[in-house]
């Protein structure tokens, strides 16, 4: 083939006459413009500020390529987490309008100021940063919240409430306006804390009676004026300490763990009582050792519970209210029982026919420094469930009927003493197979595979546990 012909070929191809120059309409394929959110708005300035607003002006970015439909406006200020959008008038800012009022800020409060731009494509970054303005003061608008009070020593009147933020504050020179009036009184003290955190305030006067109602209500004010008060609450004065003790005061050892205290009720005293309070202690030379329990008004008995086997305790009863303990009375001694004892009940054997399940094991001896046994508890329950059931016996052996279901029980024994009860042996666990058996230990000592009856056989496992 010619020279001639392979660039006549080539040009066929390639679209064009032979020694024609290429142009941009004869080139392969689309142009497109790039296109892409808003560049950020640039010279965003605060205009005019009040107590509540900020009017904002801005100039426009870039619309990359497609027009900016919206504005949006975000503020921050040392009071709030990152930036904020905020409720604007116009409510919503058209892709034309290049200024907008900002409105329900907070009065006496630095704001800083951004805005973001949007077209079809998506939000553009937002603008540089205004420059901080503070909003105008105004009279403060908000009241304390939980006013209440009361407890505190003879003859005062403890008034406290939750302390107004300081984004809510609205100015210079805030404080609290405290004003209270003894129930029937129709006219109002007032005083003035400058402290704004101030969360309490105490009121001493010797003619204050105890436990007496008041009305209290707290107010704000700050250099522009004064602001709301908070509702009227009732709230009383400082008690003082129950003068009566309770009578009829005994105890005893219910366990080597546990002193049970009775008293009687007091038959009268002219303060409130809210309860009593029960001091217990081995010696004077073991100040570690003492505690208390305290109970409501309405009961006249406690346990005191944690306590150390066969060890005396010296003990005491007090009414109580918020202003403290009232006189004790005279000290009683107790002495708890000897502890059970620390053998578990051990070599157990079993026989099993059927759903019947007879039970033996070597009887616990209590040493010296131990309660003497008085019989054995046995618990039992199926492996999938928490309802324990529960049964005593004063023999070394014992026969319990168990449902004949397809599932496995745990079994423990325990000695019962007047010390309470000892350690449980190792777990029994129970599974029906059609056989009977005679256990001991961890095995099965003789089956026999004859019977006709559904019978269990058994198992002991030491708990993992």
């Amino acid at each position: 083939m010619s020279r001639s012909r392979d660039r006549s070929v080539s040009n066929v191809e390639t679209g064009r006459s032979i020694g024609k120059p290429a142009t941009v309409a004869d080139s392969v394929g689309l142009i497109t413009s790039s296109r892409g959110p808003p560049s950020p708005p640039a010279l965003v300035t605060v205009e005019e500020v009040t107590d509540s607003t900020a009017q904002l002006a801005w100039s426009p970015g870039r619309d990359n390529g497609s027009p900016i439909s919206h504005y949006f406006i975000q503020t921050r200020t040392p009071f709030t987490v990152g930036w904020q959008r905020v409720n604007t008038v116009p409510e919503v800012i058209d892709g034309s309008t290049l200024t907008a009022t900002v409105v329900d800020l907070n009065a006496w409060v630095e704001y800083e100021f951004r805005v973001l731009a949007k077209n079809s494509v998506g939000v553009g970054e937002p603008s540089p940063v205004s420059v901080k303005t503070r909003t105008e003061d105004a009279v403060p608008d908000a009241a304390p919240g939980n006013v209440g009070g009361g407890g505190g020593s003879r003859s005062e009147l403890v008034i406290t409430w939750e302390p107004v933020s300081e984004e809510l504050q609205n100015g210079e020179s805030f404080g609290y306006i405290i004003a209270f009036r003894a129930f029937g009184d129709a006219s109002w003290t007032h005083v003035a804390t400058s402290a704004p955190g101030a969360a309490r305030y105490v009121y001493r006067n010797d003619s204050i009676s105890p436990f007496s109602p008041f009305h209290v209500k707290v107010g704000t004010y700050n250099s522009k004026g004064q602001g709301p008060f908070s509702p009227v609450v009732t709230i009383y004065s400082a008690e003082i300490e129950p003068s009566g003790m309770p009578a009829g005061v005994w105890a005893r050892s219910v366990s080597a763990f546990e002193i049970e205290v009775n008293w009687q009720t007091l038959s009268f005293t002219p303060e409130r009582v809210l309860g009593y309070e029960v001091v217990y202690w081995e010696d004077d030379t073991k100040p570690e050792t003492m505690g208390k329990v305290r109970v409501p008004w309405n009961q006249t008995s406690a346990t005191v519970s944690g306590l150390s086997g066969h060890t005396q305790y010296f003990l005491t009863v007090s009414a109580f209210n918020t202003a403290g303990t009232g006189p004790f009375l005279p000290a009683i001694n107790v002495t708890t029982k000897k502890p059970p004892p620390a053998q578990p009940p051990l070599n157990v054997e079993w026989t099993l026919i059927g759903s019947h399940l007879s039970l033996y094991w070597e009887p616990v001896v209590a040493m010296e420094s131990e309660s003497e046994v008085t019989g054995y508890e046995l618990s039992y329950r199926r492996q999938r469930h928490k309802e324990v059931n529960t049964f005593t016996t004063s023999n070394s052996s014992a026969e319990l009927s168990l449902p004949e279901e397809d599932e496995d029980y745990i079994i423990h024994i325990r000695t019962v003493s007047e010390g309470g009860l000892g350690p449980a042996s190792d777990p029994l666990r129970v599974h029906q197979l059609s056989m009977s058996a005679r256990g001991s230990g961890g095995c099965i000592l003789e089956t026999s595979p004859l019977s006709l009856l559904l019978t269990i056989a058994i198992s002991t496992v030491r708990s993992t546990s």
